[in-house]
């Protein structure tokens, strides 16, 4: 009976630290995806409604150390008040995920970067403009076998001429 316990034992941590490296920051290279809702704020919450998000995502994990990085790809999407049109921000962004200790498997973690950010609307004859822009939030990651799922909340100032760019998408996510 002892020796049954023990084998017993063995195989659960073996299998905790399996899905640990599988779903921790072990792995070099993750890779996933994000929707959710994307608020505007400032000057532009006076011209739009709420609006949606999707994002692409590329990480790079450093286990070695707490910060990791990931590259982002999104896409927001709000419709004017009163209008059939549609603001669009399209932002390839750079970013640095700051993990922060805990015991617990659901992780918390600070993200921000900067990156160049594309403002279109769906009206003909109207240009795109390409602008520099930074990003700051906070996150928290939650551990599932095989992969991680997480719910990210962030801050989007775009430096745009004439008017005031800033967002607030809050989004749930996957990454394998």
């Amino acid at each position: 009976m002892k020796r049954v316990l023990m084998t017993l034992t063995a195989l659960a941590v073996s299998s905790s630290l399996h899905a640990q490296s599988v779903t921790g920051t072990n792995k070099p290279f993750s890779f996933g995806g994000a929707l959710g809702v994307a608020i505007p704020v400032s000057d532009l919450s006076n011209a739009a409604n709420a609006g949606f998000n999707g994002t692409l995502i590329m990480g790079l994990n450093t286990p070695s150390l707490p910060v990791n990085f990931r590259i982002d790809g999104a896409y927001n999407s709000f419709g004017v008040k009163h209008s059939s049109t549609n603001i669009h921000v399209t932002s390839f962004t750079g970013n640095a995920v700051l993990n922060v200790p805990t015991s617990s498997s659901i992780r918390p973690y600070l993200i921000g970067g900067a990156g160049l950010y594309n403002t279109s609307t769906n009206v003909s004859g109207t240009n795109s403009a390409n602008n520099f822009g930074v990003n700051v939030g906070a996150g928290l990651t939650m551990p599932f076998s095989g992969f991680n799922t997480f719910v990210e909340a962030r801050y989007h100032w775009v430096n745009t001429s004439n008017t005031s760019t800033k967002f607030f998408p809050i989004t749930f996510g996957i990454m394998f």
